[in-house]
């Protein structure tokens, strides 16, 4: 599988993204620039984290005005896959690739700590290789990552099967306090009704390596490249 990994004006999470797929998981990476027009014959397209132009309106606004987004958004329409990180998930709703809106955290402050994560489901090539009975710890590393939506769309989502990952505490229990950023029904990831398109706050590429003494994140590449 060939990616592409999309560098905006101020993306910080480019370099880690190639890393973990081109080093690590030895696949064929294409860098795209936020300019370009051309997905280079990328199979999957992959949106980091960091704070593209300057987190300037709301995160994300901006972003989904660049030239590549057009092309990414095609590829999307037609069946191409593609995973939005951190930024890149605020990116995905800002386009309408994905639904909802990434808020303020309730805290009012920037949050950037380990946190754990539930799969709560199995139907999608990011969550089937994933145990649904473990627990994953993953950092995160964002102001704006309070998922939500209007009430119609969030029992859509949830009707359909589309929440990916949920926090919760180090015993899997999912409730309040273990909500880092306020997010409705403690979302931290989705996918679209057609289950191509990805998007998630927590970093999965920032776990993946054995220096950094975790590789929880490792899992949830494994099971895209598997199950694509």
């Amino acid at each position: 599988m060939k990616f592409g990994v999309v560098t905006f004006p101020g993306s910080n999470c480019d370099a880690d993204m190639i890393y973990v797929l081109e080093d690590l998981l030895e696949q064929k990476v294409e860098k795209l620039w936020h300019k370009d027009r051309d997905l280079k014959g990328a199979d999957f397209i992959v949106l980091p984290g960091g704070f593209s132009y300057g987190d300037y309106l709301r995160s994300g606004a901006i972003a989904k005005l660049s030239p590549i987004m057009e092309e990414v958004i095609k590829h999307a329409n037609n069946g191409g896959y593609v995973l939005g990180v951190c930024n890149g998930f605020q990116i995905l709703t800002e386009s309408g690739l994905l639904d909802g809106a990434l808020l303020h955290n309730d805290s009012q402050k920037f949050i950037c700590k380990n946190v754990h994560l539930k799969p709560v489901n199995s139907s999608t090539a990011m969550t089937k290789g994933l145990n649904t009975d473990k627990v994953y710890k993953i950092p995160i590393a964002h102001g704006e990552g309070r998922f939500f939506a209007q009430d119609d769309s969030l029992k859509k989502i949830a009707d359909n099967d589309q929440v990916l990952f949920k926090y919760c505490d180090e015993n899997g229990t999912v409730d309040e306090s273990a909500n880092p950023n306020g997010s409705l029904l403690n979302i931290a990831g989705i996918c679209n009704a057609k289950r191509n398109v990805f998007g998630m706050m927590p970093h999965p590429e920032r776990a993946a390596d054995h220096t950094l003494s975790n590789i929880d994140g490792r899992a949830f590449f494994e099971s895209l490249l598997k199950h694509c």
